[in-house]
C-alpha cells in the first residue's frame, strides 16, 4: 500500500529513514516490493480481509473469556498466539505446500530495531517518541545510544551495554507516557521530598498500588509536608532493603487499621538479622613493637 496519508505526514528525513529500512528489509529477505494499484481499493483485500477476521475472533475470544484484563504482557501475548494457532492449523495444508517452494532464510535475521540517540537531561531521564523514561542519575548530562524494539529499549553508552527499559507509548490524547523506576530517582527525592507533590509522573512512580494509596492516606491525616517525607522515606526503605512487596503488605494492613505507619517499627522490622552481619576482626600489631621501632630510628639518625 501505498500509504499516503500517514507517510506524507512524516518530515524528509522519516520518509528518507522508512524507505532505506524497507529496502533494508527485502534485500535481506530476497523481497521484490510491488505496489498496489491506485485507485484500485479492493488489491489490499487479500490482507485487511483475514485482519478483520482476526480482530473478530479475538473480540469474541475476549467475551467467551470474560474478562479483558491479563496479569502481563506475556500472558496476553499467550493468549493471542493460542488464537492465531487455531486460525493457522486450518490452513495447515495450504501452507505446507506454500513452504515448499519457499527459498532457505538468511543464516541471521535482519535488523529489528531502531538505533537512535538521545541526552539525559538533568531531571534524570530522556523523551523519546512522546515518553518520558527515568535512567539512574549517574548518566545525566551523557548522550546514550538507544535500540528502539517494539516492546524494550536497551541502552548503551559508547559500546557498553547499560540496561533495558520497557517500551511506553503516549496516550491517544496525545499527552506524554511515562516510564518512570523509583529507584532512580530516589536519591534525589530524598534531598527534596517535597517535589513529590508536583511531578508529573507521581502514579507511574509508585512500585505498588499500596505506596499510593498510604501517600493519599498520609495527604488526609497529616499535612502535605509530612505525607511526602514520609512516602519518600517508605521509597527510600523498600530501596535499601530490598522489601518492596513485604513493605506494600504492611502499608496495607496500616490503611485498612486507619493507623500511620511507624517509621521505626519498620526499619527495625526490614533491618537484616544481626547474625547474617559478617564478623570482621581486625588484628592490630604490637603497639611496643612499634615504639622500639621508632627508638631505633631516632638513635640512627642521630648517629
Amino acid at each position: 500500500d501505498s500509504l499516503s496519508a500517514a507517510f506524507k505526514n512524516l518530515d524528509k528525513s522519516a520518509q528518507a529513514d522508512l524507505t532505506d529500512r524497507v529496502d533494508a528489509l527485502c534485500r535481506h529477505y530476497g523481497m521484490t516490493p510491488t505496489r498496489n494499484t491506485k485507485g484500485i481499493a479492493h488489491e489490499n483485500g487479500s490482507i485487511e480481509g483475514p485482519h478483520g477476521h482476526l480482530k473478530r475472533a479475538i473480540a469474541d475470544a475476549l467475551v467467551m473469556r470474560g474478562s479483558r484484563d491479563f496479569e502481563d504482557l506475556t500472558a496476553y501475548r499467550r493468549f493471542i498466539d493460542e488464537i492465531v494457532g487455531r486460525i493457522n492449523a486450518r490452513n495447515a495444508k495450504r501452507i505446507d505446500m506454500e513452504r515448499a517452494s519457499l527459498r532457505p532464510l538468511p543464516a541471521r535475521r535482519t535488523t529489528d530495531y531502531e538505533e537512535i540517540t538521545v541526552r539525559v537531561t538533568s531531571s534524570g531521564g530522556f523523551i523519546l517518541r512522546k515518553v518520558f523514561y527515568t535512567v539512574p542519575s549517574r548518566l545525566i548530562g551523557h548522550r546514550l545510544r538507544v535500540r528502539l524494539y517494539d516492546d524494550r529499549l536497551e541502552l548503551f553508552l559508547g559500546a557498553t551495554a547499560l540496561l533495558t527499559l520497557p517500551r511506553g507509548r503516549a496516550s491517544r490524547t496525545g499527552s506524554h507516557g511515562h516510564v518512570v523506576n523509583y529507584r532512580h530517582v530516589i536519591n534525589s527525592l530524598r534531598k527534596k521530598p517535597m517535589a513529590l507533590m508536583g511531578l508529573v509522573y507521581r502514579d507511574q512512580l509508585f512500585p505498588r498500588r499500596a505506596f499510593g494509596d498510604i501517600f493519599t492516606f498520609l495527604l488526609e491525616q497529616t499535612d502535605a509536608k509530612t505525607a511526602c517525607r514520609m512516602t519518600v522515606d517508605l521509597l527510600a526503605l523498600a530501596h535499601d532493603r530490598g522489601c518492596e512487596a513485604e513493605l506494600a503488605a504492611q502499608l496495607e494492613e496500616d490503611i485498612s487499621q486507619h493507623r500511620l505507619p511507624d517509621m521505626t517499627a519498620l526499619r527495625a522490622l526490614f533491618a537484616p538479622p544481626g547474625d547474617s552481619l559478617p564478623g570482621v576482626e581486625v588484628k592490630l600489631a604490637d603497639l611496643s613493637s612499634y615504639d622500639r621501632l621508632l627508638e631505633n630510628t631516632g638513635e640512627g639518625a642521630a648517629a
